[in-house]
């Protein structure tokens, strides 16, 4: 099949070079030219782990092409999908639909009749029946489908995401629309991967859903975990007791500084603004969003409290500042709260991160940036891991605490213990939902 891609962010660039390795004729579209030369060129504009080996082998193969001419794109496709943002829009909280109308609308100017138009931006329920009237109105002659597509794709592991999916949620309200979306991902269908053909509506709601659910795991766990640092208990002793149970699972059960990325912020204050427009208010969902606030919140506090009350005048040393390992990803990251508000009551951030930096020298005004996270404690009053990428999580504790001026610990994301750090010689440590050690213990 021809398939185009119309957005070449995270979303769209990941699918369609997986559609094209399924072995499909793939164009994935973009206005930004500057992004679309450098596709040409084989450089991967985002960081995701195997995915610049699947484009430049597909590339080579002649079944994935750029472009950012969407009429000769088209010519002869039999499906369009349209991966653009659908970022939280400022004042209500709802998602903005301006960029996925107007490449309804682009769409409706230069299509065939028999297109099957499939949205896979994350989308509130009812959009899909919009993008038809979209189009319907650009173009009234038109011949064609729409479905709808969420991904599912967690960034640093989205290839494998892709290719092994754990289902994948198609929306339709034709069967021809189902035949199309069955052909494009028949090799999933023909190993026996889960393919869930449903209802326009059911497709829409399951993405904000999922992300919604996850979201509350996450945050359910954090407020967990700083009652166990007032009862003595230990979160990951109880995380691993509650994931053992079948109807929890053990995954999203891991305690740390708040969630962020791109998709659980901005879905779940979807969520709760459809359900304020259908007059059933999210609850659950909105407590979500506010407690990760508090969550975040709290972290500076502990801090404050590990460097004896108080920023001004000292050195911090973040590892991490991407909101997970395996990604370039800033958005929303816990690190953009902790860090301004660190450096706002006086404090001097020395930042290390594997991937972070392109993108964080723009949205961490005054940091400085150093090469490793030895570089980085060099000095410092303090050091904090905010990401657990692998590169922090067997460093030399020792090392460590005697580049330091005082070697203090916070360890967010629980990768250490006390006991190696204070053997370590560090002070004092302080992780979340455990026992703290040393003279900042709280």
């Amino acid at each position: 099949m021809k398939i185009v891609m119309l957005g070449t962010g995270y979303v769209g660039l990941v699918s369609g070079v997986c559609f094209s390795d399924f072995g499909h004729d793939v164009v994935c579209v973009d206005k930004d030219a500057a992004k679309i030369d450098k596709l040409v060129a084989g450089e991967v504009p985002i960081y995701e782990p195997g995915l610049e080996d699947v484009l430049q082998r597909n590339v080579a193969a002649g079944r994935l092409a750029f472009a950012t001419d969407l009429a000769t794109a088209l010519d002869g496709a039999d499906a369009v999908f349209i991966a653009v943002g659908t970022p939280t829009r400022r004042g209500d909280g709802h998602a903005d639909l301006s960029y996925v109308m107007a490449a309804a609308t682009e769409v409706a100017q230069f299509a065939a009749d028999g297109i099957l138009v499939v949205t896979k931006s994350t989308v509130p329920v009812g959009t899909n029946r919009q993008v038809a009237a979209t189009i319907r109105a650009a173009n009234p002659n038109l011949v064609f489908d729409v479905a709808s597509n969420p991904e599912f794709l967690r960034e640093g592991a989205a290839i494998d995401d892709f290719m092994r999916p754990d289902r994948v949620v198609v929306g339709v309200e034709s069967d021809r629309a189902a035949t199309i979306m069955q052909a494009i991902y028949r090799p999933l269908f023909l190993r026996d991967f889960p393919i869930i053909i449903t209802d326009m509506e059911s497709a829409e709601m399951t993405k904000y859903a999922a992300n919604a659910f996850l979201a509350t795991k996450v945050t359910f766990m954090n407020e967990i975990a700083a009652l166990c640092e007032r009862t003595g208990a230990d979160v990951k002793e109880v995380a691993r007791g509650v994931g053992y149970d079948g109807r929890i699972g053990n995954k999203f059960l891991h305690a740390g500084p708040g969630f962020g990325g791109s998709c659980f912020p901005k879905d779940t204050k979807a969520l709760a603004r459809i359900g304020q427009e259908h007059g059933y208010p999210m609850r659950i969902t909105e407590t979500v969003i506010d407690v990760n606030e508090k969550v975040k919140a709290r972290m500076v506090e502990r801090l404050r409290d590990l460097v004896d009350g108080t920023f001004s005048g000292k050195t911090i040393a973040v590892l991490g500042a991407t909101f997970k390992p395996n990604t370039d990803d800033m958005r929303a990251a816990p690190s953009l709260t902790i860090i301004p508000a660190m450096i706002g009551e006086g404090a001097k951030v020395r930042l290390t991160d594997p991937q972070a930096e392109r993108e964080g020298r723009a949205l961490l005004p005054g940091v400085v940036w150093t090469d490793d996270a030895y570089d980085a404690v060099t000095g410092a009053n303090a050091m904090v891991i905010l990401t657990e990428w692998n590169a922090f999580r067997a460093l030399d504790l020792t090392r460590l605490a005697g580049a330091m001026l005082q070697p203090r610990m916070a360890d967010l994301r629980n990768i250490y213990s006390a006991n190696d750090a204070i053997d370590a010689g560090f002070e004092s440590y302080i992780s979340i939902g455990r026992k703290d050690a040393g003279l900042s213990s709280n």
